[in-house]
């Protein structure tokens, strides 16, 4: 789908849930089918303790200047430097999927035009995770459970999701 140089500001599609409910693979997927650009949270976050940090910057790198109708762009995080790395800029695209943990925050709502809830088993999303990261994200599963189970929480993630799905 090529960008419309008339619309104002691409289609948002916010795709939440929890670690390993297949949020990567739906959001590719999708955007595949309609030349969509995708924006992964997992880029942003600045470390395991980075989710509630990562949605400010989420909003001011990339929601509000994509619908403002101005390029979006990121800054990587380096998970093996512990520090932000290069900037990059997302295609333009007519429809852009931010997906990870936070896509779906208050703050980032007033920029997405949909947003999808995924989840899965917890026992499959164990599995998926460590097939996906490794051992090295084993120490790191509780925690970041915990942080994303009080985030989900307070934001009320899911109750606010226009689509609830089963990954």
């Amino acid at each position: 789908m090529p960008l419309d140089a008339a619309a104002p500001h691409p289609y948002v599609i916010g795709v939440d849930g929890p670690s390993g409910a297949g949020k990567s693979e739906l959001a590719a997927r999708l955007a595949a089918s309609v030349d969509g650009a995708v924006l992964r949270m997992d880029d942003l976050y600045p470390g395991w303790r980075g989710l509630e940090a990562s949605v400010p910057r989420v909003v001011a790198w990339a929601l509000r200047p994509l619908r403002s109708g101005r390029p979006a762009r990121w800054r990587r995080w380096d998970w093996s430097l512990h520090r932000y790395a290069e900037w990059h800029e997302l295609p333009r695209r007519d429809v852009v999927v931010v997906e990870g943990v936070g896509a779906g925050a208050r703050e980032c709502a007033p920029y997405l035009d949909l947003l999808l809830w995924l989840d899965a088993p917890e026992p499959e999303r164990y599995r998926r995770a460590m097939a996906r990261d490794g051992v090295g994200y084993r120490p790191h599963w509780r925690a970041w459970a915990a942080s994303e189970r009080a985030h989900h929480g307070r934001e009320g993630t899911r109750e606010r999701a226009d689509v609830l799905l089963a990954g």
